[in-house]
């Protein structure tokens, strides 16, 4: 597999609750980032006294966040009313030469900044709020 460049790694967000993704505009930054907490299942009767884990338990969760210029388009809009009213709408991680991940994320947090002679910039961190699909290239 050839080496990415970062700008082919996407968040798209649900701009209308029917599917209609917009890429989130001005992000120079994006990650995504999943995880898997462990149960542990290890007795005196593990073997060797290893840990042993239960495969299929624990809690799956995954969260993205991202850095870029303020653009005030559509989409910095959209993030905005999702924000302020707390909605969990669909989102998809295009993961280039990867495939595409897609479900509900809550954004957890926004921040803007900016200096006097900067432009203004966000960061914007988002947690998942139920079931992921992932659909491979």
């Amino acid at each position: 597999m050839a080496a990415q460049t970062g700008k082919d790694l996407l968040i798209k967000v649900d701009m209308d609750g029917a599917g209609s993704f917009a890429t989130m505009a001005g992000l120079r930054a994006t990650r995504i980032s999943f995880n898997a907490e462990q149960v542990d299942v290890t007795s005196l009767e593990s073997a060797g006294g290893w840990r042993e884990l239960l495969a299929g338990a624990g809690m799956k969760s995954a969260s993205i966040s991202g850095s870029g210029v303020f653009k005030d388009q559509s989409t910095d809009e959209r993030a905005r009313a999702i924000f302020f009213s707390g909605l969990i709408p669909a989102f998809q991680v295009i993961i280039p030469d990867f495939g595409t991940v897609e479900g509900p994320f809550q954004i957890s947090s926004i921040e803007y900044a900016g200096t006097h002679d900067g432009e203004a910039t966000y960061e914007l961190s988002m947690a998942s709020a139920g079931a992921l699909v992932f659909t491979a290239l």
